[in-house]
Parts: structure tokens; C-alpha cells; sequence
């Protein structure tokens, strides 16, 4: 009989019209050559294989010629032992005839008929969603024809499919320490999706986004990564997006690419001279020492000591100290004649 038709299906041979569909449609799945690039070939010898056998055993006509003379009854040769090589072909049911030749079809025409379009897998796989969701299946674990239909534009063998629509990003508060966006940090974040499997089901997958914060990135940076939110039918799954957020610290503030902080010092301090000593965002000690006369609105700057500045490799902002001065609350009489002396006034 030449190629067993059935075995090639894996379906017993009195297996109906639905059996014959979902099988094709799971095994057309698994080995379009698209979806096996590393072993094209011989994907694309069984997509063939697979093809041809639904072909023949999905049409009524064609399935009866095989069942009764076997592959070479369906190509116009007579079956082993029907006579000689110049005997006819006969279709079943008695008598000869004119001989039934069978030229199989393209298997890409035979995947877009069946599915409503050629190219399922141009895209690169499917990724997948939003945050969080419940898994679902269709169809009791496979695709219908309309939803397939529907997933992807119709078009011809290597055209890249279209979803329909996409809906909006899916945003995340991704907070930071200042710290961290002084010195860059790589964070980890667990999302669950849904994503289809070759079979056709939807089933739930944890996954690590790795994120890498750079020096000097601001309040209100977004990293996107694009179309990993869940699946959902007629849709290009949703991309996810991180805003980082700058976390309070106790002793900086930024202002664009400064570091700003406040100092509090005596008022003898301030007229006399001050040393500053202070940690880093990275934890280096500075001591800054300050000879001017300290007034109330009076910054000392210190150029390079701010945040780094990302368009600018090795560059950094400046630091900017400004001081609360504490006045005493009350002054003996001598002591209002002292300053004044000194004061000159």
C-alpha cells in the first residue's frame, strides 16, 4: 500500500471527519517548518507527509480509492497483483474506468485552507501579557478555525501575521532608592502570564524580568517590555511597563542632576567657620571645609559630588549644601555689648 496513511495521522482507520481535524490540526502545528527552524527539513519533509494524508483521508472519495487500492490506486498505477503494467485503474465498486489521478496539494495551501491563514508563525512565537490572570483554554484545548482566523491576518506562505488590536500598556511603580540610581542596580521582577502552547492550550508561566537601572536615570524613567502581557484572543498581548520611582533618603534630595541637603550649625559656626563631614551616596567620607560667613540663603556648592548624568558618561551633577542656622533664644547684656564691639556697630 505504500504509505500508511492512518499511521502517518496516528488514527485508527475508522476514524471520523472531527478526529482526522484535530489531529491535523495538532500535528500541522507541531511540525510547520516555521515553527522548527533548526531542523527544517525534516520538519518540512512530515508537514508534508501530514498534509497529504489529511488530505486524503478528509475527502470521501479519495479515502475509499485508498482503502480499496492502497497509495497506488490514488496515482492511476494498478494495485500489486490487478494484472499487467498496461492494465487500467479501477475505482471501487466494480467495473474499470477511467483512471483516478491523485496530485497532492501544497501543504502551505492545505495549513491556509484549514486555518484561514499560511504564516503562524512569522511573528516569532506568541508573548504574552498582563500581570496576572487565570489560565483558559478554548475549544477543549485547541484553537477553533475562527479564533485561529482571527489571531492572525490572512495572507499568503512568509507574510508576518497581525493581530487586530493591542490594548494599552500595563504600568508598574518600580521604586528605587536613591542610592541605587547613584550607582545603577539590576532589579528582579517576578511576573505571571499566560501563554499558548503549540497544542493550542493557555496555560500560566512565572517569569524573571531582569531590569537594569543605569546611573543617574530619574523619577519617571519607563522600561518597556514590549508584548509580555498575557494572550488573549484577536489581541497582541499588551506590553509591560516599569516606572521607576525614587524612593525618600534622609539626608539627599535631587533636584534634576544635583544632590541637595541642608546642614544645621550653630550660629558661632556660621561666623566663624564650619568642617563639614559627610558620607556619599556611594560611601566615600568627605570633609568639606567652609571659610565664608554662613548667612541664612548662603549654599556652599561642591562641583562633581552630584548625581551622574547619563547622556554624559563620567560626568555628575554638583552637591549643594544649604544650612539651618540656629540662633540663640535669648542674650545676656554683655553679651549684646560683646557683639556689638566686635561687631562694630
Amino acid at each position: 500500500m505504500g504509505v500508511d496513511y492512518y499511521k502517518v495521522l496516528g488514527v485508527d482507520r475508522g476514524a471520523s471527519d472531527d478526529d482526522l481535524k484535530k489531529t491535523y490540526r495538532k500535528l500541522a502545528m507541531r511540525w510547520h517548518p516555521d515553527k522548527n527552524p533548526t531542523t527544517k527539513k525534516e520538519a518540512e519533509a512530515k508537514f508534508k507527509q501530514i498534509s497529504e494524508a489529511y488530505e486524503v483521508l478528509s475527502d470521501s472519495q479519495k479515502r475509499t480509492i485508498y482503502d480499496q487500492l492502497g497509495e497506488e490506486g490514488l496515482k492511476g498505477q494498478p494495485p500489486p497483483g490487478a494484472g499487467g503494467p498496461g492494465a487500467s485503474s479501477f475505482y471501487p465498486g466494480g467495473g474499470q474506468s477511467t483512471s483516478f489521478h491523485f496530485n497532492p496539494r501544497s501543504a502551505d495551501d492545505i495549513f491556509a485552507e484549514f486555518f484561514g491563514f499560511s504564516g503562524p508563525f512569522g511573528l516569532g512565537g506568541m508573548p504574552g501579557g498582563s500581570m496576572r490572570g487565570e489560565p483558559r483554554s478554548y475549544g477543549g484545548g485547541m484553537f477553533s478555525n475562527e479564533y485561529l482566523a482571527s489571531r492572525f491576518a490572512e495572507g499568503s506562505a512568509g507574510n508576518m501575521p497581525r493581530p487586530s488590536h493591542k490594548p494599552a500598556p500595563i504600568e508598574n511603580r518600580l521604586p528605587v532608592t536613591l542610592a541605587d540610581l547613584y550607582k545603577g542596580v539590576a532589579k528582579k521582577m517576578k511576573i505571571s502570564r499566560e501563554v499558548i502552547e503549540t497544542s493550542g492550550r493557555v496555560s500560566q508561566v512565572e517569569e524573571i524580568l531582569t531590569i537594569d537601572v543605569k546611573p543617574g536615570w530619574k523619577k519617571g524613567t519607563k522600561i518597556t517590555f514590549p508584548e509580555k502581557g498575557n494572550e488573549s484572543p484577536s489581541m497582541t498581548p499588551a506590553d509591560i511597563v516599569f516606572i521607576i520611582e525614587e524612593k525618600p533618603h534622609d539626608v539627599f534630595t535631587r533636584e534634576g542632576n544635583d544632590l541637595v541637603m541642608t546642614q544645621k550649625i550653630s550660629l558661632v559656626e556660621a561666623l566663624t567657620g564650619y568642617t563639614m563631614q559627610l558620607t556619599t551616596l556611594d560611601g566615600r567620607n568627605l570633609s568639606i571645609q567652609v571659610n565664608s560667613v554662613i548667612h541664612p540663603s548662603y549654599e556652599e556648592v561642591i562641583p562633581g559630588e552630584g548625581m551622574p548624568i547619563p547622556k554624559e558618561p563620567g560626568k555628575n551633577g554638583n552637591l549643594r549644601v544649604k544650612f539651618s542656622i540656629k540662633f540663640p533664644s535669648r542674650l545676656t547684656s554683655d553679651q549684646k555689648a560683646g557683639i556689638k564691639r566686635l561687631l562694630g556697630s
